[in-house]
């Protein structure tokens, strides 16, 4: 499995004989057949695919790696036996007969903003093969325990509109922050773009932005080269390219030239470099997220929307970070839910001010649930929680989503839906529609077969508001 997509620019300067290269690209360390090379076929593809014509939305997925307690965030059963419901209160929200865990009071204060789909579910425990299927809407194919990573795997929901649309001004059609789920020798399926091939991988950030010295020198020309020159130095490139016409006549000379202009356009737009300069924010500002890595990956989130990024996904925790087999209650009080509702909370906010929550679904969800009944483990300090996909739930916010309703409902103890379930088919299905793209498009494997993207349905209940408590999910598993 090929490395994540980064771009790393040399710390070493370049001299003007090397810069003119018609190859110059490779030594900026753009990496651009990666990130950003020829899409023609792409843009082919996109005209059979009937993209829509109405103006697409972003998206951010919050994604609880490792997989958070349904139970104790926004489906508690306090009616339930003490085995099951846990050591949590519940707190009232402003919606009525909306409760959440007593740890998550910002998020209560803001209920009018989201909703809460309670009966997710599918049936695979794995985290691997659960990630990619909540990652990218569709199964893992040939999928079995600890699966990792590979290019037949299906792409993530940035690749594929990547591919599908493609752009020339820089931007990255995906983000991936602030850490890549990798394990020893397993590297978790659904960051990719999979068969869809490397040059249509999101862009990985790998570094936590609430470190002091945090920058990403990837997005930063070497010094020496200040953006006011690159202008200069690309008339005397042209210059060189002009009098090299017999080389420019190639298909490869022609894909080279389309990246050196795609390398100045990420150059010296700046847009998404300054995006990453964090500090730039007001002190209140990155306060009000909090002071964490959790708070400040999702205030990095808006930033890059704000940029023009279209999907950003900003995992929550390190590998398996929500993975609470032992420890469960002590790790969700004082490590896990309250920088998550913190963080959260502020996102929402911002978003709304600056009137982008309109534009931007903000996505709440691990790859699965927890299981009811709590469970000490051999040789563990205290009680948890063992993987649970039946059940389990998430929250959507923002991009013509209806806040403040309940979608489907478990049972009495958050076994099972007690509604039809929806499957991460009809999420994956729900995030193209906001993208724009139709769920039911044909793309081309590794093998130039045709295969439909998604076999979801979109959760329309989510933007009619009709969906209050009872939800019309059709089951898919």
């Amino acid at each position: 499995m090929a490395s994540p997509t980064t771009v790393n620019f040399p710390h070493s300067l370049i001299n003007r004989r090397g810069f003119l290269q018609v190859g110059f690209s490779g030594m900026l360390g753009l990496g651009l057949p990666l990130l950003l090379g020829a899409r023609a076929r792409a843009c082919q593809d996109a005209d059979r695919a009937g993209v829509t014509r109405r103006s697409p939305k972003s998206v951010i997925v919050v994604f609880l790696t490792g997989a958070a307690s349904h139970l104790d965030t926004f489906d508690p059963k306090p009616e339930a036996p003490a085995e099951i419901r846990g050591e949590f209160q519940t707190m009232a929200t402003r919606v009525p007969g909306l409760a959440v865990c007593e740890h998550l009071p910002r998020l209560a204060a803001r209920a009018d903003k989201f909703a809460v789909v309670r009966s997710l579910s599918h049936r695979e425990n794995n985290h691997l093969v659960a990630t990619h299927h909540v990652l990218t809407g569709h199964p893992q194919p040939g999928a079995f325990f600890d699966k990792v990573a590979s290019r037949d795997d299906w792409p993530c929901y940035s690749a594929v509109l990547d591919h599908l649309r493609s752009r020339s001004d820089g931007i990255p059609s995906g983000v991936n922050l602030p850490t890549f789920l990798v394990e020893g020798p397993l590297t978790w399926p659904g960051q990719h773009a999979g068969f869809l091939g490397a040059r249509h991988d999101p862009l990985q950030v790998s570094r936590d932005p609430n470190l002091a010295d945090f920058r990403v020198d990837s997005l930063r020309p070497a010094p020496g080269i200040e953006i006011t020159r690159l202008h200069d130095r690309r008339g005397l490139l042209a210059q060189v390219d002009h009098q090299q016409a017999r080389i420019a006549e190639t298909a490869a000379a022609t894909r080279l030239s389309d990246q050196q202009r795609l390398a100045f356009s990420v150059l010296a737009s700046g847009r998404i470099a300054r995006a990453f300069d964090i500090d730039h924010e007001p002190a209140a500002v990155r306060d009000h997220y909090g002071r964490h890595a959790f708070g400040q990956s999702l205030l990095l989130a808006r930033r890059l929307v704000e940029a023009g990024v279209p999907v950003v996904q900003a995992n929550m925790g390190i590998v398996q970070n929500w993975d609470t087999h032992s420890e469960n209650f002590g790790r969700l009080r004082s490590q896990l839910l309250p920088p998550l509702d913190r963080g959260v909370a502020a996102l929402l906010d911002d978003l709304q001010a600056s009137g982008l929550l309109d534009e931007t679904l903000v996505l709440v969800m691990g790859e699965f649930g927890r299981t009811p009944r709590i469970t000490t483990l051999p040789g563990a300090n205290s009680p948890g929680r063992d993987h649970w996909a039946p059940c389990f739930s998430a929250l959507f916010a923002g991009a013509g989503v209806r806040g403040g309703q309940v979608i489907g409902r478990s049972d009495r103890i958050g076994a099972y839906p007690a509604t039809n379930p929806y499957a991460p088919d009809d999420v994956g299905a729900t995030v193209f529609h906001v993208l724009g793209i139709n769920p039911d498009v044909e793309v081309r494997d590794r093998l130039d077969r045709p295969v439909r993207l998604n076999r979801g349905e979109v959760m329309q209940s989510l933007f009619t508001g009709r969906g209050v408590r009872a939800d019309s999910g059709r089951s898919r598993r």
